[in-house]
């Protein structure tokens, strides 16, 4: 055999190889940020099934705290306003700006109820508030598990060259479930009675 055709023939095997090793990690790696872009679309489902449920209590919150502390309307209406506010956002970036309405609102509410002893010994009132307190938990939970993966995924996206062809596919960085008043959401409302 001719020196110059094995040489060629190494070449055309090294160049196969290079792209055959190139094109597994393009797709290994359009598989991950798939991946990743379904973990973070199904902890956003999540919270919003919680944050639901959550909206689910507030109407009898209201009715059960009106029945007792009937001048406190402001509140009332100002939780009533942040439900709806939850109810209508649709991403992240909407839900985080609701959330702190809402922790806002509910801090107001607990404050009122504390006023009113008849309410605080209320055993409606104490099983809503305890309904309320395990979906808050719920909530911060898939909230961690949410931003988790957005920070997986955004970091992944922003990486060389994973970047290079993410945006092609329609994958890009996610929002943050956040608020801008961090404590609010870091603690959510607990009142002990």
């Amino acid at each position: 055999m001719d020196t110059g055709l094995v040489t060629t023939l190494i070449v055309i095997g090294v160049v196969v190889v290079i792209l055959v090793v190139i094109g597994i990690w393009l797709w290994v790696s359009h598989k991950s940020l798939v991946a990743l872009q379904g973990r973070v679309d199904a902890a956003w489902s999540e919270i919003a099934e919680q944050l639901q449920q959550r909206a689910a209590l507030i109407p009898t919150i209201v009715d059960t705290v009106q029945g007792h502390a009937t001048h406190e309307q402001s509140v009332l209406t100002a939780v009533t306003d942040a439900r709806a506010e939850t109810l209508g956002a649709r991403d992240a970036v909407a839900a985080s700006t609701a959330e702190g309405h809402m922790q806002k609102a509910l801090k107001g509410v607990f404050k009122v109820a504390e006023g009113y002893p008849q309410l605080q010994s209320s055993q409606a009132f104490l099983q809503l508030q305890s309904e309320l307190v395990s979906t808050e938990d719920k909530i911060q939970s898939a909230r961690r598990h949410y931003n988790g993966g957005v920070r997986e995924l955004n970091t992944k996206v922003r990486q060389f060259p994973t970047s290079t062809f993410a945006k092609r596919r329609g994958v890009g960085p996610a929002p943050f479930f956040e608020t801008a008043e961090p404590a609010a959401i870091a603690e959510p409302p607990r009142v002990q009675f």
